[in-house]
């Protein structure tokens, strides 16, 4: 089901509610205050069926200067607005500051209304005229003109076609991951926290799991119930204006600003990139300005690259993405200074003399749809499901980019990847120039060297590199690690062990022979030599000749009655047993029997 909403906008006083109560036949003014003074302060909602069907909810706007901001969340969110300006005071001090709100939030779709046309109907042509070029920068422009009178009913059907005719060319809204903007938080006896807010996008239903993204930090919560104009439903999709029985937080805990999200899929930045779309240039703007976005107002310190590009920096993380509208206020006045379109929402640190300018460049060069390899390229390796976060990646995009490699759940620029893989063979050949008993390079020094990522990527490259694996170590598949110097000790050992092959060395014997651990670790890479616990070095083969004898053996066997066959120590003995154990060729029965295993 989609309802369709159409936020209201224009100068205080100029009969804005009045025009949604007589559309509706509801009263949007919620406070009894706003009723006694007829002076809306804060949102208001109100909703109808349009003669073809249409269902239309109203989120009506206070239009005083004083509730900008009040005024600005609930023009946010909202895909359509019906302009009011009164016949018989024409255009107004607000008119301009809601003009100025819609250009900044790049609304296109809306009908301008000339109300209170009894009063002074002889002056409705000279402000269609005032209203037509006022709105010439924006995206109302060319939007239709309605003239009416809410008191007599004059227009009100002509406003009702024109509606439909606006919402009839509307595209359909986006669908895949939520975020509702909070506008409002309650709650009801023997339901607890209510929530409200417009759907613009993706589905929610009861029984979800939200992230909500507080003032006071993110939090799981859990849709007990939904409802939409009065009505309960089990799921609604955009565009809706929606109320949403939560558990997990009470009513205090949330507040305008705040928004629910489907978890995991948005970044929550508190640094922007953004780029100016209306309004005055960033170098003559103020330093401190009050950023808005959806219904959120945040101060922040706007710092300029150009005229036309800045870096925003939030008091508070929001869930925003490229492409995302924001509304940029003076802190010191209730003005509205110009909007600004977000270019990154995750942009790199600037440290080094010439960054600014260098990051201006590439702003300028950037458009609003992304460029996927230019965001690899400068991240050098990224994983997907952040380019889908940022916005840069729509669920539908299965393209991948000529020069990105995709490396497990990782995109990789191809330059980068190149240059990972020229660098770890070379570290591989030093390090086997230098020292032929080593191992290889190991899986940590490789990350480290190459500064990855994520440990994952060590595969990868390994493997792109041409290079192979043993025991968490790199080496280069020709590379067999030669004993050099010690090539004469092994060879001597081995003919010691061959005519006694249990008659492992002490380690008076070994130093002797010059072999150290390095040197009879390589042995033991290079197949020549077993080591066991203990200091204890044997043949390869001795662990196949011990067995030869034990079967021998009645069974079960004592650890005494296998040195005695094997003609060996009880120090060799022990350490040649558990080896056995461990392969499953033996098997302990207690402390002191042992059995060949069957």
């Amino acid at each position: 089901m989609t309802v369709h909403v159409v936020a209201t906008a224009g100068h205080v006083d100029h009969g804005k509610s009045t025009l949604v109560r007589a559309l509706t036949g509801m009263e949007p003014d919620r406070w009894e205050e706003e009723r006694r003074r007829g002076l809306t302060i804060d949102l208001g909602y109100a909703w109808t069926t349009l003669p073809s069907g249409r269902e239309v909810a109203f989120v009506d706007v206070p239009g005083h200067e004083r509730f900008l901001g009040n005024m600005l969340a609930g023009l946010g969110p909202a895909p359509v607005v019906c302009f009011v300006v009164a016949v018989d005071e024409g255009w107004q001090a607000q008119s301009s500051d809601h003009r100025d709100a819609v250009a900044a939030l790049g609304i296109e779709h809306g009908v301008v209304v000339l109300t209170r046309a009894d009063r002074a109907p002889e002056r409705a042509g000279a402000v269609l005229a005032e209203a037509r070029a006022q709105l010439a920068g924006t995206g109302l422009h060319d939007a239709p003109v309605v003239t009416v009178s809410a008191v007599d009913g004059t227009g009100l059907a002509d406003l009702r076609a024109a509606l439909d005719g606006v919402l009839a060319r509307m595209p359909a809204p986006p669908a895949g991951r939520l975020r509702l903007w909070v506008d409002r938080s309650f709650t009801i006896t023997g339901s607890g926290t209510v929530v409200t807010g417009t759907l613009a996008a993706g589905t929610v239903a009861q029984g979800d799991r939200l992230q909500l993204l507080g003032h006071d930090g993110p939090r799981e919560v859990l849709v007990r119930g939904l409802q939409s104009r009065n009505s309960t439903h089990f799921s609604l999709g955009p565009v809706a204006r929606v109320a949403l029985n939560l558990r997990g937080v009470s009513a205090h805990e949330v507040r305008r600003g705040d928004a629910l999200v489907t978890p995991g899929t948005w970044p929550v930045t508190g640094v922007l990139d953004v780029r100016r779309a209306t309004g005055a240039a960033f170098t003559s703007a103020p330093e401190h300005v009050v950023v808005h976005a959806g219904t959120a107002a945040v101060p922040a310190r706007l710092s300029p690259f150009d005229d036309d590009h800045a870096r925003l920096v939030l008091d508070r993380p929001l869930p925003l993405v490229l492409g995302d509208r924001l509304v940029l206020r003076d802190a010191g006045s209730r003005s509205v200074l110009g909007g600004a379109q977000v270019l990154d929402a995750d942009p790199p640190a600037l440290r080094r003399r010439g960054d600014r300018a260098r990051r201006a460049g590439s702003l300028a060069g950037m458009d609003t749809g992304g460029d996927v390899l230019v965001e690899v390229a400068r991240r050098g390796a990224v994983q997907e499901q952040h380019l889908r976060r940022l916005g840069l990646l729509s669920p539908d995009d299965a393209g991948v980019p000529d020069d990105v490699r995709v490396l497990g759940g990782w995109w990789v620029h191809a330059p980068v990847l190149d240059s990972w893989q020229r660098r770890l063979r070379a570290a591989v050949e030093e390090l086997h120039g230098r020292d032929p008993l080593a191992a290889g390079l190991s899986r940590g020094a490789a990350r480290d060297l190459l500064a990855l990522p994520d440990a994952g990527l060590v595969d990868e490259v390994v493997r792109g590199a041409g290079l192979e694996q043993d025991g968490g170590h790199i080496h280069s598949p020709s590379h067999r690690a030669g004993l050099g110097a010690a090539e004469a000790a092994v060879a001597e050992l081995e003919r010691r062990l061959g005519i006694e092959p249990f008659r492992a060395p002490e380690a008076d014997a070994l130093a002797a022979l010059r072999l150290g651990v390095r040197e009879l670790a390589a042995a033991e890479r290079s197949g020549r030599l077993l080591r066991l616990r203990d200091g204890v070095v044997l043949l390869p083969t001795a662990p196949a000749l011990a067995m030869r004898e034990l079967a021998r053996l009645p069974q079960p066997f004592t650890t005494s009655q296998a040195r005695q066959a094997l003609d060996t120590t009880r120090r060799v003995a022990i350490p040649l047993l558990e080896h056995l154990d461990a392969r499953g060729w033996t098997r302990r029965l207690d402390a002191g029997h042992r059995t060949v295993a069957r």
